[in-house]
């Protein structure tokens, strides 16, 4: 089997069907639970006991410079990973696009980041045949996911303020809803804020 199909292993050793399944048992988990009103618990994204600083990252962008965390320092970051191989990565790519577009005006941004191993020749028409305009890198050989302990995809992790990793995703989510819009607009008001108290 290929490496870029789905039963495939990548050179690591981890196994696609295991990356996804991970993703599927998050999203049982946190199915069983009443989210009550708050954007967070409604969209199910998991919220650390200790914001973390989210490692700082460079890899080769897939086009032109390299992709670094800290060059979007200040802004709200959804940081997310994925590969052109994950069905639920592909479900939730158009809505990561609508979200960015939405608020890239107001200091936020989407970095994604693909874990193919194959690279720019996979990743790049997928981009463009979805018209993805936000910022793509390319961690074919996994050492960023590895860093932030990536078990299943998609992989999304929120960074607020001083790059203050405030919620992780795990599983595809409809990020052009309504609940997704309040978080994005909460971490935006708090970035403010912060900035302000400085």
């Amino acid at each position: 089997m290929k490496s870029g199909e789905l039963g495939g292993r990548d050179r690591h050793g981890i196994s696609r069907r295991r990356l996804i399944a991970g993703s599927a048992v998050m999203l049982a988990a946190g199915a069983r639970s009443a989210w009550g009103e708050d954007p967070f618990a409604a969209l199910k994204l998991f919220l650390p006991r200790r914001q973390a600083t989210a490692p700082d990252f460079t890899v080769a962008g897939l086009d032109g410079p390299p992709v670094r965390l800290r060059d979007f320092a200040g802004q709200v970051i959804l940081l997310n990973f994925w590969a052109t191989w994950c069905p639920p990565c592909r479900e939730e790519m158009p809505s990561l696009e609508r979200l960015y577009r939405r608020f890239q005006s107001r200091m936020f941004t989407v970095v994604a980041l693909s874990i193919d191993s194959r690279g720019e020749e996979v990743v790049r028409p997928f981009v463009k045949g979805l018209g993805l305009t936000f910022p793509v890198g390319l961690d074919s050989k996994m050492s960023v996911a590895g860093e932030y302990r990536v078990a299943g995809l998609p992989t999304s992790i929120l960074i607020g303020e001083s790059a203050g990793i405030t919620a992780i995703a795990v599983g595809p989510r409809d990020w052009d809803s309504p609940a997704a819009h309040q978080v994005i607009e909460k971490m935006l008001a708090s970035r403010k804020a912060h900035a302000r108290a400085r």
